[in-house]
């Protein structure tokens, strides 16, 4: 079982997440921002993870830290889950549309963090998460899984939208890319990711 349990306690958070890469899309998850909690089930869902995450943040500052915080845990929780690579795909993309939006995602589970990110959301916030924070929760990630991502928002009117296709094609092109292949080897000419 690829599985992986993080806790990260500091003076703006306490974070503990359960991941499961061989789930059923299994979500629970309660951060204290509703439309957040909303996203995080859409990526376990489309990804086929099972999720569990708790968090107690200094939400009476903003959002941030306990956004940024659960991007830092859930790249962590993978990058433990995936162990030496053996075997993964490591490429995954995927489109997704919703009405008016659609987005990109494209990921490499490289070992070299990167966030490549180009989405103009059309509204400062989405309920009670700040548009800001979809980057912010993105970058903790891909610092932490050591992942390449590549993230475009090519079409959308509604914020809500524009974000959920994002979280949806994330948690697909994650899906494929953490995929058992046929060939079991590390899936690089180096031998080493």
């Amino acid at each position: 079982m690829r599985t992986a349990v993080i806790e990260r306690k500091s003076r703006e958070t306490q974070i503990q997440v359960q991941l499961n890469l061989e789930g059923t899309g299994q979500c629970h998850v309660k951060t204290g921002i509703g439309f957040f909690d909303h996203m995080l089930e859409q990526l376990t869902f489309h990804g086929q993870l099972d999720l569990e995450v708790v968090v107690q943040g200094d939400l009476h500052v903003d959002g941030h830290h306990s956004v940024e915080d659960v991007g830092i845990c859930l790249g962590q929780a993978t990058r433990q889950a995936l162990g030496d690579k053996l075997g993964i795909r490591r490429y995954g993309f995927y489109y997704v549309p919703l009405d008016e939006a659609l987005s990109r995602v494209v990921l490499d589970y490289s070992g070299r963090p990167g966030l490549f990110m180009r989405a103009q959301f059309t509204s400062g916030m989405v309920g009670g998460l700040d548009t800001q924070l979809v980057h912010e929760f993105f970058q903790g990630y891909a610092n932490h899984a050591l992942a390449t991502i590549h993230i475009d928002n090519l079409f959308g009117d509604n914020a809500h939208h524009q974000i959920e296709t994002i979280f949806k094609a994330f948690g697909r092109a994650k899906r494929m890319a953490i995929e058992l292949d046929s060939h079991s080897q590390i899936p690089s000419t180096k031998g080493i990711i």
